[in-house]
């Protein structure tokens, strides 16, 4: 079973989505902003991450770079899911190393799509 981590500040946001993915088979794991998720990270490598941009403490962007700079993350699929939908921020979050890029709010099958497509490759 595929673990999925979730990296969201607000509450609803991250039980929706970890709701969302474990009703479709994965295994999800939490962390409530950056600096926590880099600790989880390392502690357990999951497959993939779906992460926030605007959070406190290190915001999503930063973590993407972080992930892809690092030999033994850089290929872990990251997918950004940010209320930021302007195209700038699709083509900065892209920029940065994310995989896919999903605009709050979105529709679950396109999370959960993206995600699922995401793990098979």
């Amino acid at each position: 079973m595929s673990t999925v981590l979730v990296v969201e500040d607000s509450v609803t946001q991250r039980e929706m989505i970890t709701d969302l993915l474990k009703g479709s088979g994965l295994s999800v794991t939490v962390a409530s902003d950056g600096v926590e998720a880099l600790e989880k990270i390392q502690g357990q490598q999951p497959d993939l991450v779906v992460l926030d941009i605007v959070m406190p403490r290190m915001n999503g962007y930063e973590v993407c770079r972080r992930l892809k700079a690092d030999p033994k993350t850089q290929n872990v699929p990251v997918v950004m899911c940010s209320s930021k939908g302007e195209e700038f921020d699709r083509y900065w979050g892209m920029k940065q190393g994310a995989d896919a890029y999903i605009a709050k709010p979105f529709q679950p099958t396109e999370l959960v799509g993206t995600v699922k497509q995401l793990l098979r490759r």
